[in-house]
């Protein structure tokens, strides 16, 4: 039997917890659930593991592909470039280096935090293939 039966919520350390979370919230569609200065979080409700956001004093935003240590996200997407576009306009910014051969793109989120978007017709067959780097 397993220690670790579920992961319930992933913690994203930022500068402004609050902003972060508006920006996933709209990218998801997930229903804000607390926010206040120094902590938000928002529930994917039964379809799985939710997010949370923490201020930490000091923050720096991690460095694209430099400093690769971090973690990041996958999203699965149903329409790769109409959601990168979509993205976009949220705020998220593309950067340059994009490794996987246009089998994904990484984006970053406002506070810096990649992330991989990854078209549905293809998600099955990278979900065990590394995406990063």
């Amino acid at each position: 039997m397993p220690v670790l039966a579920q992961l319930t919520t992933v913690v994203v350390d930022c500068a402004d917890p609050v902003a972060l979370a508006a920006f996933y919230q709209h990218a998801t569609g997930w229903e804000l659930t607390y926010s206040d200065q120094d902590f938000a979080s928002l529930s994917a409700g039964s379809a799985g593991t939710g997010l949370a956001f923490v201020r930490v004093e000091g923050y720096q935003a991690p460095q694209w592909p430099e400093g690769s240590g971090h973690l990041h996200l996958d999203f699965t997407v149903a329409d790769l470039e109409g959601e990168v576009e979509a993205l976009l306009a949220l705020g998220a910014s593309r950067p340059e280096f994009q490794p996987g051969e246009g089998r994904w793109v990484v984006l970053t989120d406002p506070q810096g935090h990649p992330f991989c978007l990854l078209p549905a017709a293809t998600a099955a067959a990278t979900a065990t293939a590394p995406t990063a780097n």
